[in-house]
């Protein structure tokens, strides 16, 4: 289902939901969209298009203001538990697709790094020892495609810090094409990172669910 939303009469944004029931609703994020529940954000977006100006959309995980793709929200609390422990306990999985500047040295391969978080920049960095505020980071990718500049990779995420798979990339000379915070290079286009599939047990039901969804058309997907 694809719904058609004017916000405040400046930007109209389509939100294309590809399942709803009375516990979770999973939708495509657009890029630049917030994911948490402010003012402009997806939670307040959707209960626009649903005609449920207070209605109980939570949450429970995120993607990077300028990142699009698959996520789940909750619709009650019980929802919003449910999800956020599968989360804590690592059973909820997501798959990225990403293009990226190069071509890596191997065609498969886990990264894993010590991340730091500086918040003043607002900005993650490779750390060279484990200390305060210091994590760890791994993540899983294959190679998809790749000609003499560019490739495309499929990324599982192993642990969910902030902006995980752009410096897990971009610190070996791999950035993201579109990367604007951890590149020099000067892209035409958004960054090239997409949540592709997701997948949870229902909060109610139990039952493995998982979905799935194409990444958005034109540059640089389509060389693709």
């Amino acid at each position: 289902m694809v719904f058609l939303i004017e916000c405040r009469k400046e930007v109209v944004w389509v939100i294309e939901i590809c399942w709803q029931d009375v516990d979770i609703l999973v939708c495509v994020k657009p890029a630049r969209v917030l994911s948490t529940d402010e003012p402009g954000g997806l939670p307040e977006l959707l209960r626009f298009q649903l005609g449920e100006p207070v209605g109980d959309i939570r949450t429970v995980h995120r993607l990077d203001r300028v990142v699009s793709g698959l996520m789940v929200l909750a619709r009650n609390p019980a929802a919003a538990s449910d999800l956020s422990r599968q989360i804590r306990e690592g059973s909820f999985q997501k798959k990225y697709y990403a293009v990226v500047h190069g071509v890596p040295a191997k065609t498969n391969d886990t990264l894993e790094d010590l991340l730091g978080r500086d918040k003043a920049r607002k900005m993650t960095y490779v750390a060279a020892e484990p200390g305060k505020g210091i994590q760890p980071a791994s993540l899983s990718y294959r190679v998809l495609a790749s000609n003499s500049d560019l490739s495309k990779v499929e990324i599982q995420l192993h642990t969910g810090r902030t902006h995980q798979i752009r410096v897990q990339f971009a610190s070996r000379g791999y950035p993201l094409v579109g990367e604007r915070k951890y590149s020099t290079l000067d892209d035409p286009c958004e960054i090239a990172l997409f949540s592709q599939s997701i997948g949870f047990h229902h909060p109610r039901s139990h039952e493995w669910m998982e979905f799935r969804h194409d990444p958005p058309e034109g540059f640089p997907w389509n060389l693709f």
